[in-house]
């Protein structure tokens, strides 16, 4: 029951009813109704878009710097777009489109013979491998003088 203030009279009680029969769905708990809550006015809607935008176009950026290498680049790719797409409609479609292709990709891998399986294999190793000693020998790491040091010294 509500609480009556003297000054309002009965407008608790008429707004209580009216939003039980209102068709309005209710609003959303936990990080969606926190994030609804920032979105409802312009200032936090803005903020809430510069944030996102910031944090998943680091992650974009650095999964792209990190996709020649080995490791998780392609990961932290679809992981910032994610980040974006929840605030940027072209990223939902863009993060859409790569997990088609990859999807087709894949099927397309699991149906050839283990011949062309193991040319790829051979392929991205052979580029890992390149892209690796390039990116020593940029920063002034030679790995095959290294290598021959370590063969006549043992």
């Amino acid at each position: 029951m509500p609480i009556h203030d003297s000054d309002t009279g009965d407008s608790d009680v008429v707004k209580d009813e009216a939003a039980r029969r209102s068709a309005m769905p209710a609003r959303r708990h936990g990080l969606h109704g926190w994030l609804d809550g920032i979105r409802s006015n312009r200032t936090g809607a803005l903020t809430l878009k510069i944030i996102i935008g910031v944090i998943g176009g680091v992650m974009v950026v650095g999964g792209l710097i990190m996709v020649p290498f080995p490791g998780p680049g392609w990961l932290v790719v679809f992981a910032g777009l994610a980040v974006l797409a929840t605030e940027f409609h072209w990223a939902r479609r863009l993060l859409e489109f790569g997990k088609r292709v990859l999807h087709a990709w894949t099927e397309w891998y699991k149906k050839q013979g283990w011949t062309v399986r193991v040319i790829v294999l051979v392929i991205t190793a052979a580029a890992a491998t390149t892209i690796v000693y390039l990116g020593c020998k940029t920063v002034g790491i030679d790995l095959v003088m290294l290598a021959n040091t370590f063969i006549t010294h043992t």
